[in-house]
């Protein structure tokens, strides 16, 4: 494992022990039937563990296998295919063999019902007998208004989808993931398609919301800025089949800045990282770096 150095205490130091959680994939492999007969393997065998809170960054070119690894991770299977093919996925030691109560998926189609208002679509989850039955309708009302008030949106939730920005609706997708207090979050490029002030925007609001209720949080991404800038910890990808390239470890506290960004240490890090992903995916993919 590399690691950037820095004297400041990691993000997730203070991290309360009641959200400890552990998130292990053991020799994932995954293949899937390929057109005109055999099999396309996409992830060749990934070994991967996460024990603590913190956010981790899963970087890599598109097509490299990381929305697959997500997937598993939060208990999506695709029909007719057996996932993983070989190789396991565990919650706190536990196999996972599909979705997870403690683990939330959010992706960059954010989803809300249109015929929904903001208030409703935060609160959609307690519409299921399993939530109503863990959460009382004063508790789970209460933590509506207060991820209302979290992303910037009391004043919109009367408003339906159709009458809010793009990030706007994205705001509503996360509070919606985190209304339900999950101790895993699990987030597929999910400001891929905002505008860069945005995304920016949304990057920082996720910063604040980690930091009121810590969870363990892996995010995909093919942007090494936003990987450098968010996560404590970047695991890098390899083309098909997926494997680890290197894993880094980033110290810097949170929020980080332009001038973080621009310093001796970020930039050291930002040209390994991308050393590291143009070595293991020559003329592959695609990757971004945003300034």
């Amino acid at each position: 494992m590399s690691e950037a150095t820095h004297p400041s205490e990691p993000a997730t130091a203070g991290a309360p022990s009641e959200h400890a959680v552990s998130l292990t994939l053991s020799q994932v492999i995954q293949d899937y039937p390929a057109p005109g007969g055999g099999v396309t393997r996409v992830i060749g065998g990934i070994d991967l563990n996460f024990e603590r809170p913190g956010i981790n960054m899963l970087l890599g070119p598109s097509g490299s296998g990381k929305s697959t690894l997500l997937n598993m991770m939060g208990g999506v299977r695709p029909l007719n295919v057996k996932t993983p093919t070989s190789g396991s996925v565990s919650i706190d030691g536990q196999p996972c063999h599909g979705p997870h109560d403690d683990a939330v998926m959010v992706f960059q189609r954010y989803a809300n019902r249109p015929d929904l208002s903001v208030y409703d679509n935060i609160a959609f989850p307690f519409r299921f007998k399993l939530w109503r039955e863990r959460v009382p309708e004063k508790e789970w009302r209460a933590r509506v208004e207060h991820m209302l008030d979290a992303v910037g949106l009391a004043d919109k939730k009367a408003l339906h989808p159709a009458q809010l920005s793009g990030g706007q609706n994205q705001r509503v997708a996360l509070a919606r993931a985190l209304v339900l207090q999950p101790r895993i979050l699990l987030m597929d490029e999910p400001f891929g398609a905002l505008d860069a002030q945005t995304r920016e925007e949304m990057q920082h609001l996720l910063i604040k919301l980690y930091r009121e209720r810590p969870c363990l949080i892996v995010f995909v991404t093919h942007d090494v800025t936003e990987a450098l800038m968010l996560g404590d910890r970047v695991v890098v990808l390899s083309t098909q089949p997926a494997n680890v390239a290197d894993d880094f470890t980033i110290h810097a506290p949170r929020p980080r800045s332009l001038d973080w960004q621009r310093s001796p240490e970020a930039v050291e890090l930002s040209e390994r990282i991308l050393e590291k992903l143009h070595r293991v995916s020559p003329g592959k993919g695609s990757l971004r770096v945003t300034v």
